[in-house]
């Protein structure tokens, strides 16, 4: 029986998240499954991934074919490179001690690499924040700048139509002492 890793569709239409299976290659995607060793929901940021390692490498090391999806998963939890190291402790390249160092070695970097991502990631969203809220206040002061020009003008206006009304005021009552 050939076998397959694949992924098998779930969740509600335009939010699906996937479980990595373990199948007869003649079943049909959604169908009858021999064994799920993970999930994969691709929604998240980052998308997150849940696999049972030791399974996976047990599947893969017995000839299950993944797809390509499921291929690039494995390769970035590090089956495919347990995989190759446990080649070479069979061809006596090096010990299984070596082996089991070199993946610890290369999971660590993998780990410092993805937390020195996400930390630029953060710086990134940080300054992005910080330079939206500069412009959200430059707007403000901006419109509390035209505000100010606008009731500047008014209280022109209205001291400009009040004026006039005063000149006319003024003059009957300078008539009236001078007809005296």
């Amino acid at each position: 029986m050939a076998t397959k890793i694949r992924l098998q569709r779930r969740g509600r239409k335009s939010y699906a998240f996937y479980q990595i299976v373990i199948a007869d290659s003649r079943a049909p995607r959604d169908g009858k499954f021999i064994e799920k060793i993970g999930s994969y929901n691709p929604n998240t940021d980052p998308a997150t991934i849940d696999l049972d390692f030791d399974r996976a490498l047990y599947w893969v090391l017995t000839g299950a074919q993944p797809t390509d999806t499921v291929r690039n998963i494995l390769s970035r939890e590090g089956v495919y490179m347990k995989k190759h190291l446990l080649g070479g402790v069979a061809k006596g390249a090096f010990g299984e001690a070596e082996a089991d160092a070199k993946f610890e070695a290369w999971k660590g970097n993998k780990e410092n690499g993805l937390a020195a991502l996400k930390a630029k990631n953060d710086e990134a969203a940080k300054a992005e924040a910080k330079a939206r809220l500069d412009a959200e206040k430059k707007i403000n002061e901006a419109k509390a700048q035209v505000l100010a020009e606008k009731k500047a003008a008014e209280l022109a206006a209205e001291a400009a139509a009040a004026a006039p009304a005063a000149e006319e005021a003024a003059p009957a009552v300078e008539e009236a002492p001078a007809a005296e």
